[in-house]
């Protein structure tokens, strides 16, 4: 039995690929390392690692034959939020149409197991909170209506040719590993907690870097900024491990929310950025972002019950204290 793991070279996929190694769980990683870092992974004969795109079903097929795969890890995906209003074609194509050649190679190759990478983006605006997984899903940004599309795609498939599932609704993945090998790393960096952090960096290192930008003030929530759901990237990759055994069990494809069941706002995070680094961090406020939603934050209820998920870092203090051991080094 090995498992593929597609986008293995990513900043939740590596973490995934350390956590499953550990476990014993024999991996082979597929990646075509448009926005993964191949030294995120381990040189190891024990581990595979091949260049490829999900889109390009020969080299797939090839690559699933090969190392004898038995079900997958679908992590491959764009996922900026404001870049997909930009370029939505770009993210329908790599999320949507990619995905379906994906699934049609697994049948093919008689795989019928997967797991795959989700996101609260499909919500949209909640009208209740803690979102739970019954919530209504009207997402308001193209990458959120392209993972949309994916978990329709993947129930016809379920009904139609026998496939078995399940899809992680991911809220804010955030941390690195606690050995402080792996973090969180992106180009360009979009995400909050690694562009505080690496500016507190600059500042240490002698320069002068300027303000941190906060996307809008004038947000209803308690102090005017958006409030979010931060799960350390270490309970993902768990979760991930629980959603592969559930899947083997016999499991009925199911959709689980990955969250903690509350939120922090954009100023509580830069003030426990200041906290964990002992470094003053200088705002200024600009305009709001297309598809900001004010509050996000969702219930884990159901992974902890069905999964047997139970988050190990489980406020932001924990997290942000192993980013910054991270980004220190």
């Amino acid at each position: 039995m090995t498992i593929a793991v597609l986008g293995g070279a990513g900043y939740i996929g590596s973490h995934t690929v350390k956590y499953l190694r550990a476990a014993g769980i024999p991996l082979a990683v597929y990646d075509n390392f448009s926005t993964g870092f191949r030294e995120s992974l381990p040189d190891s004969p024990e581990l595979p690692v091949v260049s490829g795109d999900i889109g390009d079903a020969e080299r797939l097929a090839h690559f699933l034959r090969q190392h004898q795969i038995t079900a997958v890890l679908h992590l491959a995906a764009l996922s900026v939020v404001a870049e997909s209003f930009d370029n939505p074609r770009r993210y329908y194509h790599n999320n949507f149409v990619a995905t379906q050649t994906l699934l049609d190679t697994l049948l093919t190759c008689d795989i019928r197991q997967l797991v795959f990478s989700s996101t609260c983006a499909i919500y949209g605006k909640p009208r209740q909170l803690p979102l739970t997984e019954e919530h209504p899903c009207q997402p308001d940004s193209p990458y959120g209506c392209s993972k949309l599309a994916v978990e329709h795609l993947l129930a016809d498939y379920a009904r139609a040719y026998g496939l078995r599932y399940v899809s992680l609704r991911y809220f804010n993945a955030s941390g690195a590993d606690p050995d402080g090998e792996l973090g969180e790393r992106h180009q360009p960096e979009t995400h909050l907690i690694p562009l505080l952090l690496e500016r507190v960096r600059q500042q240490q290192n002698g320069l002068n870097p300027p303000p941190f930008t906060i996307f809008g003030d004038d947000y209803p929530t308690p102090d005017g900024t958006c409030i979010r759901d931060y799960v350390h990237v270490w309970d993902l990759a768990q979760a991930h491990q629980l959603a592969l055994d559930y899947v083997h069990a016999g499991g009925a494809s199911n959709i689980f929310n990955l969250g903690q069941g509350q939120g922090y706002s954009v100023r509580e995070v830069i003030q426990m950025a200041e906290a964990v680094t002992g470094e003053p961090i200088p705002v200024a406020i600009a305009p709001r972002r297309s598809g900001d939603t004010p509050v996000l934050y969702g219930s884990g209820a159901k992974a902890a019950e069905l999964l047997g998920w139970r988050p190990a870092y489980t406020d932001l203090h924990s997290i942000l204290t192993s980013a910054w051991r991270w980004h220190r080094q």
